[in-house]
């Protein structure tokens, strides 16, 4: 994805595409597959970087950066925000919602 398509994207469209790469990553994480886990996440943050650095959503920024801490803490850190993969998911199955309905 290039940083030219993403950014016609919506901030719903954008971080429910990361979410399709979270959920994959949960399934993952589920299964034991550490190695496709860890491919699906680095996706998910490098479609997050794109959504961080579009310029249309600075006044996002920090609810964007937390929720990118957060999938890194859940994922691989010490998971010091108390939050599960299910929990990651969810979070960004609604912005797919949204996107969905065109918000």
């Amino acid at each position: 994805m290039t940083a030219g398509r993403w950014s016609t994207f919506s901030l719903a469209e954008q971080l429910g595409n990361v979410g399709s790469e979270v959920g994959r990553a949960a399934i993952r994480e589920r299964s034991g597959d550490t190695a496709q886990r860890d491919r699906a996440l680095e996706r998910a943050l490098e479609l997050l970087d794109l959504t961080i650095a579009d310029s249309r959503w600075q006044k996002r920024l920090k609810e964007i950066c937390r929720a990118r801490e957060v999938l890194c803490d859940t994922f691989w850190g010490k998971r010091e925000y108390h939050s599960t993969p299910e929990a990651m998911e969810k979070y960004f199955y609604h912005f797919a919602l949204l996107a969905r309905c065109g918000l």
